[in-house]
């Protein structure tokens, strides 16, 4: 694995510095042998739009606390033609919050702590998404994954929330993971054991985010079509050796096709990553990727949006969320721009387009 470091940038590309910094320090660890900053990379705890390959030690601190995030797509068995917005908008604000929506039948053989949580979509950048096929790039990998332009589907994005951040939490107390836990020790085992059971949990939690949406609008239909994870610690056989690859907001490559989401203002795509991306650390562009801290955005903004649009929700597309200080926070502003983040990994040859998609209605309560 020649060139330890690898950005995925070009000259048209903004990139913090800070980012880079965080990158290069995380690639200092010892048994570091890759270090990947994609082209959403942006400054976090530790780097967001980053991929690892280790050697014979894992850093639970580098995938972070919400264990198993990522993102899934949900049929609805909704024609476009048929799906009016405000009705539905109506139906979803009636409710006063998803969690209302009864999932005991679910709860009940679920064997996770914190089931409560479960079904939530969380704060942050976690949201649920009504989309469109906008263009079709790709027809025959349409055809695969059973998408129809005609039709309208759920996006929804998040993790294991709470949970996760339980384990990091025992793992640093406890271990002091963040300098590394050791591949045959007791803390390895244990650690591989509680994250491979909040990814399912981050992964049952989307279901249940998508159930509790589909079946307050009446939707037709509810399949998982794709299901992707950006923050996680995988192993991997390379030449007979076993890595492991840490991802913090970096979708894997090798298990097939997968969304790529934009901000609430523009597009979001469907990718097919190419084969054997080991100069990647297998790892493609989760998202947009930020721009802006969190804490600075409403002081950017509120200038620029009336109060009559942030009350009613109405900064760029239909928008449900309580939280107005979010409304800020997750402003299409506060992103990088996804079409160069999507130009970028096409330049480097790491993906081909399926489709893409347009932001109809979004749900973040």
């Amino acid at each position: 694995m020649e060139n330890k470091i690898k950005i995925v940038q070009n000259e048209k590309s903004w990139m913090e510095s800070s980012a880079i910094e965080q990158l290069k320090k995380v690639a200092e660890l010892e048994g570091i042998v890759k270090a990947v900053g994609l082209p959403d990379l942006h400054p976090g705890k530790t780097p967001v739009g980053a991929s690892f390959i280790s050697k014979d030690i894992i850093y639970p601190h580098i995938a972070g606390n919400d264990i198993g995030c990522g993102m899934a797509l949900f049929s609805t068995g909704l024609k476009k033609q048929k799906f009016k917005l405000d009705k539905i908008v109506n139906k979803l604000e009636k409710i006063d919050g998803i969690d209302n929506v009864d999932i005991e039948e679910f709860l009940e053989s679920a064997d996770f702590p914190l089931k409560e949580k479960l079904g939530t979509i969380g704060s942050g950048n976690h949201f649920a998404e009504f989309q469109e096929i906008d263009n079709i790039y790709n027809k025959e990998a349409m055809e695969e994954i059973k998408l129809d332009k005609g039709n309208i589907y759920l996006l929804v994005h998040s993790g294991s929330r709470s949970y996760g951040e339980q384990i990091l939490r025992k793992y640093i107390e406890e271990y002091s993971c963040q300098n590394g836990l050791r591949v045959g020790t007791v803390a390895f085992d244990n650690y591989f054991s509680e994250h491979d059971k909040a990814v399912e949990y981050a992964a049952l939690n989307r279901e249940l985010i998508a159930h509790r949406i589909l079946t307050t609008i009446n939707a037709k239909e509810n399949i998982k079509l794709l299901d992707s994870v950006h923050n996680s610690i995988t192993k991997k056989e390379i030449d007979g050796e076993e890595v492991y690859i840490h991802r913090k907001g970096a979708a894997p490559s090798d298990i097939g096709y997968v969304v790529i989401a934009g901000s609430r203002g523009s597009k979001s795509y469907i990718v097919k990553p190419k084969e054997n991306l080991m100069d990647y650390a297998f790892s493609i562009s989760h998202g947009a990727g930020r721009k802006w801290a969190r804490f600075g955005c409403k002081e950017k903004l509120e200038n620029v949006y009336s109060k009559k649009a942030v009350r009613q929700n109405n900064i760029v597309q239909s928008l449900i969320c309580k939280d107005k200080n979010l409304i800020f926070e997750e402003a299409p502003e506060a992103y990088k721009n996804i079409e160069r983040v999507i130009e970028d990994m096409l330049d480097e040859k790491m993906i081909t387009l399926v489709a893409s998609m347009n932001p109809i209605l979004t749900y973040k309560v």
